[in-house]
């Protein structure tokens, strides 16, 4: 589980920053990788990386704010000529699809591959046997989202000295025992193979959330995160101005990281104001609070 920075910066691009985009790469999970935010010039950083179109299958959309969407077009459209042929499914708030479908319309873009749309309705955005998505509204100026991927429990290893106790010798029933609940024998006996593992292996869980007003209110959506990646626009000082334009500061992001039993803090959406002459003082404010925070960079890969 890899998460890739394509871009970090807020509203407009900088020469350091692009505007918002990230991955989250689960090739070796399930051989995808899903895309968040999509941000003007998104295509073009991607060339820099090791991602290939082709492989994200999902993406997902904080809000609609220009500089979370207007890549996404372009990239729906290019995707055709990637090899990408497997549907491709895009989640975002309401007026997404029409975003997309007007777009695509306008510019008489024929797509190669299913696309579908989904407009965030319930908490639960998608879930299936290894990974469950949740999603919580933001304080924002529109209607903004937060994701929660939490990678849910695996088996834990064979217990291979066991299996050989029981009488269960070594051949293809192995694979059985390690991917199925219950194992018949051709005898018609059946086992279950709970008895012959480990203790489970805790998945990972990833907070990723749109911008926002920071809020304890969202204490319980984070909490217990292995990495929260929050939005930093301000510094400390400028804490009035974070909040009357509905973004929030690195002190804001590492109390929410510290309160929240979160085991990693990484900030984004950093203000072009900043430099890179500024950069070790907005560490310096969130460190202070929560000493795991890491400031994100463009290309930014962070294994977890």
């Amino acid at each position: 589980m890899e998460i890739i920075f394509f871009g970090t910066g807020a509203g407009i691009p900088s020469k350091q920053r692009n505007v918002s985009s990230l991955a989250l790469s689960l090739l070796q999970e399930i051989n995808n990788v899903w895309l968040f935010d999509c941000g003007e010039g998104t295509q073009h950083q991607l060339l820099h990386t090791n991602v290939k179109p082709g492989k994200i299958n999902k993406i997902f959309i904080t809000h609609l704010h220009g500089d979370h969407i207007f890549g996404l077009p372009g990239f729906i459209s290019s995707r055709s000529f990637l090899g990408g042929n497997d549907l491709l499914t895009v989640y975002g708030p309401k007026g997404i699809k029409e975003f997309i479908k007007v777009n695509l319309k306008i510019s008489e873009s024929h797509l190669t591959y299913p696309l579908e749309i989904v407009e965030l309705m319930d908490e639960v955005v998608f879930e299936d046997d290894q990974f469950i998505v949740t999603c919580q509204k933001l304080d924002h100026k529109i209607c903004s989202y937060g994701f929660r991927i939490t990678e849910k429990d695996r088996r834990g290893a064979l217990l291979v000295g066991k299996l050989k106790e029981a009488g269960i010798n070594p051949g293809p029933i192995y694979k059985d025992f390690k991917e199925k609940d219950v194992v018949t024998f051709p005898d018609g006996t059946m086992i279950e193979t709970m008895p012959f593992h480990g203790p489970a292996k805790k998945g990972k869980t990833i907070t990723i959330l749109g911008d926002t007003r920071c809020s304890q209110s969202v204490q319980p959506f984070v909490e217990n995160s292995d990495v929260l990646i929050h939005e930093a626009t301000f510094d400390q000082t400028k804490a009035e101005l974070a909040n009357k334009y509905f973004h929030s500061t690195t002190v804001e992001a590492a109390t929410l990281a510290k309160n929240s039993n979160v085991k990693k803090l990484i900030l984004t959406h950093i203000s072009s104001r900043y430099q890179e002459n500024d950069f070790p003082q907005l560490i310096k404010e969130a460190r202070d609070i929560f000493p795991n925070t890491m400031l994100a960079n463009d290309f930014l890969n962070v294994q977890i």
